[in-house]
């Protein structure tokens, strides 16, 4: 079984374990600076422009790995004192980052997480959850990928776009409770 790539934490805490330990936020902190440093490389060499609000609710989304919705996104990243930047604005730079693979919308929470690997377009990506503090991971695997396909294949369904909401309880909440 492959780590979990992302994990969230709203509401989430980590004191009990220690931030440091919790193996998400660490992996989110070490992976930040590369996929930020990726999604301008591919807006490059795509001759797309990653905007200054789009490059502004990119780093705010890396900033914190908990799944945000677009008006607390519009909050973070507007001018203090400032005017809020106007929601239309923010969910034209989450359409394009979603469109560019750099960040994922969770249907079931309406809100954004920043993805720290790059999926292809194809890919099949699981979000694991977290039903007691709002954590999400992220994984995908060929096995995955086979099964999801074999299911749309049988139904003569052609999917175009493949995201998996998985709803429990993740290994750090567990281990709370004991």
């Amino acid at each position: 079984m492959q780590p979990p790539h992302a994990h969230s934490h709203a509401d989430h805490d980590h004191s009990a374990h220690g931030e440091a330990g919790c193996r998400h936020a660490h992996d989110h902190r070490v992976h930040a600076a590369e996929a930020l440093a990726r999604a301008e490389r591919i807006c490059a060499e795509r001759g797309l422009r990653l905007t200054p609000i789009r490059a502004k609710a990119l780093e705010a989304l890396h900033a914190d790995h908990r799944p945000v919705g677009a008006y607390d996104l519009a909050d973070r990243i507007s001018p203090a004192g400032g005017r809020r930047i106007a929601p239309i604005s923010i969910y034209r730079a989450l359409d394009f980052l979603v469109e560019q693979g750099f960040v994922h919308r969770l249907s079931s929470r309406n809100a954004y997480v920043a993805c720290l690997h790059g999926h292809g377009a194809d890919e099949v990506v699981a979000f694991l959850i977290c039903e007691a503090c709002g954590g999400v991971d992220e994984d995908s695997s060929p096995a995955m990928k086979k099964a999801v396909a074999a299911i749309a294949q049988s139904r003569q369904f052609v999917p175009s776009h493949q995201v998996v909401e998985i709803v429990g309880r993740c290994e750090h909440c567990r281990a709370a409770q004991t």
